[in-house]
């Protein structure tokens, strides 16, 4: 029987129960602590599972040294620090969406998950869904022809933020999934944004991607609509599908639509668009939850040294977007270019990104093999 990993939660405020709950449930993990500074929330936590001790200071966790693994779902201007110091003292870091609040520090995390040879991995929980692996699959099957557009719509009513505008708050979700299905990173973003409520900070967002092949995806993020919208359309030269995540049957409908343009014509009155219409089907789909799938990944990478699908290098691209997006806003929306993965403004010269396969090889370490730590029974891996 394999020996349990130790996992801390830190943040017990909207998402950390739901980390906790998961993370409890899995049989190859022992949740050890709970760790927030409001008395009042741990105390709801201890009457669920009363079995799980729950801690104020932070820095408890780190003197634990049978802690083998933390995670993080603290408000986002937390994440850098507490990442950090998990990772200098050897500890696996699970981080909630987006990593940081700059690509300086998400460089930072990952050199130093490099040099202590342990897993960085970012909640970047759609990619482990089934819809968002079965639109994948389909689209790079060739079913629905050449990629030509994605859109996509994450609205609601709140909730408000006060140190992150709408885009940085709803916006990654979207866009880690635009670059997985896509496959590539953007060469160019601009961005528009209203402040309605809070100076300073956009409660309504429209952030535009420019890829390689005329391939574009525009982004819509609100705190300000009526409705709770959770839909992506992803449009190709045969087919289309509308994801509604809102959906609770056939997330998936793949549209059997299409236009054409004539391949001859000898005047303008003979030039006609082709229109296609045809059947409209939902794929089966499997239903489960996606965030059991992302911790159990989690505990899967730090025990046979994988590197996570959703790795700090994901982590690092998304947040990079998102400064491109804040530097667009406020130059009236004007393209923010990213030749080799960085920010400048300018022209549109720069070819896009590859990103890298999405494979989870085991990597070799730096300087060759390490011994394991006394703090940690479980091999470690590095950031992708």
């Amino acid at each position: 029987m394999q020996k349990p990993i130790n996992v801390g939660v830190v943040g017990a405020g909207y998402w950390g129960p739901n980390l906790v709950r998961n993370f409890r449930a899995l049989p190859d993990c022992r949740l050890r602590v709970i760790c927030d500074i409001k008395e009042e929330r741990l105390k709801h936590l201890k009457s669920l599972y009363p079995e799980i001790p729950g801690e104020t200071k932070f820095e408890a966790l780190m003197a634990d040294r049978e802690l083998h693994a933390i995670v993080i779902a603290t408000s986002v201007r937390h994440h850098f620090p507490m990442a950090k110091a998990a990772l200098s003292a050897g500890k696996h870091v699970l981080i909630e969406k987006p990593m940081a609040t700059s690509s300086e520090h998400c460089e930072e995390l990952i050199e130093i998950a490099q040099q202590k040879g342990v897993t960085l991995m970012v909640g970047h929980t759609f990619l482990y869904s089934a819809p968002i692996r079965k639109i994948k699959e389909i689209v790079d099957s060739g079913e629905i022809g050449e990629l030509r557009y994605i859109s996509a719509r994450r609205l609601n009513l709140g909730l408000f933020q006060k140190d992150i505008n709408v885009a940085w708050d709803l916006a990654p979700h979207d866009i880690a999934i635009i670059l997985h299905i896509v496959g590539e990173l953007p060469y160019s973003i601009n961005c528009r944004g209203g402040a309605h409520l809070t100076k300073g900070i956009e409660d309504v967002t429209s952030m535009h991607l420019q890829f390689s092949k005329e391939r574009t995806a525009v982004i819509h993020s609100s705190w300000h609509d009526p409705r709770k919208v959770r839909e992506m359309t992803i449009v190709g030269s045969k087919r289309m599908i509308v994801y509604d995540d809102i959906a609770t049957q056939e997330k998936i409908k793949i549209f059997d639509v299409r236009v054409e343009r004539p391949p001859h014509y000898d005047t303008f009155a003979e030039f006609h668009y082709a229109y296609h219409y045809g059947d409209i089907y939902s794929p089966y789909i499997k239903q489960d939850e996606p965030l059991r799938a992302e911790c159990q990944h989690f505990l899967d990478c730090i025990r046979h040294g994988k590197v996570p699908l959703t790795s700090g290098t994901n982590g690092l691209e998304v947040v990079r977007i998102l400064e491109a997006s804040t530097l667009s806003i406020k130059q009236n929306g004007a393209p923010i270019d990213l030749p080799d993965g960085r920010l400048s403004s300018g022209s549109h010269s720069h070819p896009p990104i590859p990103m890298p396969e999405i494979e989870l090889p085991k990597p070799p370490i730096r300087g060759g093999r390490k011994k394991r730590s006394t703090l940690n029974p479980f091999p470690r891996s590095i950031t992708g």
